[in-house]
């Protein structure tokens, strides 16, 4: 198919895939948000109004009143995993491919899971703020004393790839792996991550690390908004820690703030957070929390494949092929029909 297609894309990526883009003969013109900064809604409207094609960050929020300003767009390609952040069932409506980038985040953000688990049960940030702030006066037996990590109970809440890579990491700490999911892994899989499967309150009773990778889902039998409240708190280890670098609304963040004044739990490492980028102002004053401003996928390595993938899911549907990485793949089957 020949060029001339105008491509918006709504914060600067990596160089190698922008250049991909300005090469390609799909593209005619690209134009990028100029601001280093979450794009306004108006400037998100005029920037689809403008092109043929839109590369979004999760961050940029397309429902209906964004496609309605150009009826001709012919794909929406997400720069992440997730694609909560877009009206998909009004995308499909309008035979609008929506595409994502799965799997290439994968051991990046198991990595990270890793790193805040470590950092929250051994004191890590709250030791170095007490050393920069020049009040250490040398080793004492009882400075920052933490919690151990190897030989406990890891729970694992959502077991898909990166559940799994998490699990992977524990045999090293030759920690016991339970894990809850809706649907259950299969015996080989278990076998294999030497990983048991529990119900979820029997999970949240009996782990020390509770680390959540579940998928935002806002309503229905396997709804995840708001998973962890009051009452699943209520159920952990005064001891236990929760990480999640899943998405923010998983966690009741007030919830959060209750249980970690009332003793209910004994940490959390965040990287995600219910209402970003604002965190809940409590939080920002515990030091038994560590928080992260959402760098689960920050390498040079893994955001520039993930750039590369959109990308590429972007050219295939200007070339009117389907795109690798389609989350709404009916409207193919329909035009098939």
């Amino acid at each position: 198919m020949s060029g001339g297609y105008k491509v918006f894309v709504t914060r600067m990526l990596p160089e190698p895939a922008i250049e991909k883009l300005r090469n390609a003969p799909e593209v005619a013109e690209v134009r990028i948000n100029p601001h280093d900064r979450v794009i306004t809604r108006e400037e998100l409207i005029e920037g689809v109004r403008w092109c043929d094609a839109l590369l979004c960050l999760l961050t940029d929020t397309v429902d209906a009143e964004v496609m309605d300003a150009n009826p001709n767009l012919k794909v929406i390609a997400n720069y992440a995993v997730g694609f909560n952040n877009i009206d998909v069932a009004e995308a499909t409506k309008r035979k609008i491919p929506v595409t994502n980038t799965p799997g290439v985040l994968t051991e990046t953000t198991a990595d990270l899971a890793w790193a805040l688990m470590m950092a929250v049960a051994r004191r890590l940030n709250e030791a170095e703020r007490f050393l920069r702030s020049g009040k250490w006066n040398g080793w004492g037996p009882m400075q920052f004393l933490g919690a151990d990590v190897w030989g406990k109970v890891l729970g694992i809440v959502g077991f898909g790839r990166i559940g799994k890579a998490v699990a992977r990491r524990a045999w090293g700490f030759d920690m016991r792996v339970i894990y809850y999911d809706y649907v259950r892994s299969d015996e080989e899989i278990e076998r294999a991550l030497r990983a048991t499967y529990v119900p979820f309150d029997e999970l949240l009773q009996v782990a020390d690390f509770v680390s959540i990778h579940v998928p935002l889902i806002m309503h229905g039998p396997n709804k995840t908004y708001h998973m962890f409240g009051d009452r699943e708190f209520d159920l952990m280890k005064p001891t236990a820690f929760l990480i999640n670098t899943s998405r923010g609304p998983v966690v009741d963040e007030k919830a959060l703030v209750r249980a970690l004044k009332d003793g209910k739990i004994a940490g959390a490492g965040l990287d995600v957070y219910e209402n970003e980028p604002s965190v809940e102002p409590e939080l920002l004053e515990m030091e038994n929390v560590v928080l992260l401003p959402h760098i689960g996928s920050a390498t040079n390595e893994t955001r520039t494949r993930m750039a590369l993938i959109a990308v590429e899911n972007l050219l295939a549907a200007l070339r009117g092929e389907r795109p690798p990485n389609v989350v709404n793949p009916e409207i193919y089957s329909a035009e098939a029909d």
